[in-house]
């Protein structure tokens, strides 16, 4: 099966005999190829598809998920979410169903993924990180859920970036789900409700990633993870991992469409106050 590059908006995929690589583009190059295409290029729609494809497709046996620019993948700015005064009820539903879709075909499918965070990973970007089956980051690369009430601000082509907003809202794309699979529930809460910051050094000491390396050394990390994994059997391979992510699976049949419904009652809810948030219950 060959997947056409040049029919996606939001990402590329190369595959080098049984390995696809996924590279998922930043907001300026999503923003430049819509202009030049002409189409509107969802995120979560073409990575469903691509990973449904590659699932399909029994010449590939491992995927890598990767940032094509200078980082992994975070969300739009707080001038982007501020600006946003109503929800789109169609683009929504095809996001979120294909939110959904992305996460069942990547605790689904029979061969692993391996994340490769190439720089910052936030709000959806750190949550299909978390849904990878392993984890390889660059230690200086930060992770945070945002949805909570956070804005990381970093550099992007020696200008100054942000992403993230300020007002609160639950961690619909996965991170509520997958989170307390990783860390101790007080962790897992302290990292969610305070959209708390960490490095990828950080989480390898806790345990919580694979492995974090410096920047020159990512390519040849992974690379070495990726041979390893080709050396193993194919069908033994695929049948551990569906065994190990029967939990996973379950977790998130248990509470991914909670978490998208609670946010999508509070970016309603937000809508009705006219952007504004109501910090008080009752």
């Amino acid at each position: 099966m060959t997947l056409d590059s040049t029919t996606y908006t939001t990402l590329s995929v190369l595959t080098e005999g049984q390995v696809a690589t996924i590279s998922i583009y930043p907001h300026e190059e999503v923003a430049a190829r819509r202009k030049e295409t002409g189409r509107s290029g969802n995120r979560h729609l073409e990575l469903a598809g691509v990973l449904e494809a590659l699932r399909a497709d029994d010449g590939i046996r491992v995927v890598v998920l990767t940032g094509s620019g200078e980082h992994f993948a975070f969300p739009a700015t707080p001038e982007q979410y501020e600006s946003r005064t109503a929800v789109d009820v169609v683009g929504t539903w095809q996001s979120i169903g294909s939110l959904v879709r992305c996460h069942q075909v990547m605790a689904e499918m029979e061969k692993p993924v391996i994340a490769k965070v190439n720089g910052h990973a936030v709000g959806f970007g750190q949550s299909i990180v978390f849904a990878s089956d392993l984890i390889i980051a660059r230690e200086d690369a930060i992770f945070m859920d945002h949805h909570m009430g956070g804005i990381l601000n970093f550099t992007e082509g020696g200008q100054p970036k942000a992403a993230g907003h300020s007002f609160s809202s639950v961690p619909g794309d996965g991170g509520a789900a997958l989170i307390p699979l990783f860390m101790s529930p007080v962790k897992a809460k302290e990292y969610l409700m305070l959209a708390q910051p960490y490095t990828a050094a950080e989480l390898a000491r806790m345990g919580v990633i694979n492995y974090a390396v410096p920047a020159d050394e990512l390519d040849r990390k992974v690379d070495d993870i990726v041979q390893r994994l080709l050396q193993r059997a194919a069908y033994p391979l695929a049948w551990t991992k569906r065994i190990v992510n029967r939990t996973v699976a379950e977790q998130l049949n248990r509470t991914l469409d909670a978490g998208i419904a609670y946010e999508m009652v509070g970016f309603l809810h937000r809508e009705k106050q006219g952007g504004q948030d109501k910090l008080t219950l009752g």
